[in-house]
C-alpha cells in the first residue's frame, strides 16, 4: 500500500500547488451557501421543520458534490497524457490498480476536506430549530457515497479520454444518464419500472439519506457503483499498457 499512498500524496501535492483546488472549494461553498439560504431556510426557520430544511440542504450538497466530482476526476488520468508522464505510470514498478486506488482516494481526501467545510451551514439550524445528529450523519454519508460513485465514474471517463475537456463530458453524459434512469422508469411497465429506478443514482436512493433514513442496501449500490467504474478503469489503463 506504499504506492497507493505516494500517488495520494503526489496528487494532493497538485491539487493544493494549482488554483484547482482552492476554486473547487470557493465555488461549492458559494453555492452551497447560496441553496442554502434561498432554498433550505427559504426567508426563515421558524415557517419550515428542521428536518425539511436540512434535507433539502443535503439535496442542493449532493448536486454540488457531483459536479465537484466531475470537475476533480477528470484530470486523474487525462492531465498524464497531456503532460507525457502517462509513459512514466506505464513503464513504472506500480500496479494499476495501485494507481486507481491512489487516484481515487486523493480525490475523496479534497471531497472529504471540502464537505466538511459545509458543516457549519446546517448548524445554523440550531438558531430557531433542532439537528438531528443522526441526521446531519446519514446525510453527510450520503453525499460521501454519491461523490465516491461519480468519482470513480470520472476516473473511468478519465482514463478513456485523452485531454481533460473529453474526459470531462464523458463523465458528465455518464453521471447524466444515470441521474436519469428514473424519468425512463416512469414510461416503463412493472417490473422494469422498479429495476430502472433502482440503477438511478440519485432519485430514490439518495432521497433516503437526504431524510436522515439509513440503508443499507443504497449504501451497497453505491459502493457497487464506485467498485464497477474503479475496476473499469483498471482494465483501461491495463488495456493501455500491453497496447
Amino acid at each position: 500500500m506504499s504506492n497507493v499512498g505516494l500517488i495520494v500524496g503526489r496528487e494532493l501535492k497538485a491539487y493544493v500547488r494549482s488554483p484547482l483546488g482552492y476554486a473547487a472549494a470557493a465555488g461549492v461553498l458559494l453555492i452551497d451557501g447560496i441553496w442554502f439560504m434561498a432554498k433550505a431556510l427559504g426567508g426563515s426557520t421558524e415557517k419550515r421543520l428542521s428536518a425539511l430544511v436540512l434535507s433539502e440542504f443535503f439535496n442542493g450538497a449532493s448536486g454540488t458534490t457531483a459536479i465537484l466530482a466531475i470537475a476533480l476526476a477528470m484530470r486523474l488520468v487525462a492531465a498524464e497524457h497531456d503532460a507525457g508522464t502517462l509513459v512514466l505510470l506505464k513503464t513504472s514498478p506500480i500496479k494499476d490498480w495501485e494507481v486507481v486506488v491512489g487516484k481515487f482516494l486523493s480525490v475523496m481526501v479534497v471531497l472529504l476536506a471540502i464537505t466538511a467545510m459545509t458543516a457549519y451551514m446546517p448548524l445554523l439550524i440550531l438558531k430557531n430549530g433542532k439537528v438531528s445528529l443522526g441526521h446531519l450523519l446519514v446525510g453527510y454519508s450520503g453525499v460521501l457515497l454519491l461523490g465516491a460513485s461519480v468519482t470513480a465514474i470520472g476516473l473511468f471517463a478519465s482514463a478513456l479520454a485523452k485531454n481533460q475537456v473529453v474526459a470531462a463530458i464523458l463523465a458528465a453524459v455518464l453521471t447524466g444518464a444515470m441521474y436519469l434512469w428514473w424519468l425512463v422508469a416512469k414510461i416503463a411497465d412493472p417490473p422494469v419500472t422498479d429495476f430502472l429506478e433502482g440503477l438511478a443514482i440519485h432519485h430514490l436512493r439518495m432521497r433516503d439519506f437526504m431524510t436522515g433514513i439509513l440503508r443499507f442496501e443504497n449504501v451497497v449500490y453505491y459502493l457497487a457503483v464506485a467498485c464497477f467504474f474503479l475496476l473499469a478503469s483498471v482494465k483501461t489503463l491495463e488495456a493501455r499498457r500491453w497496447r
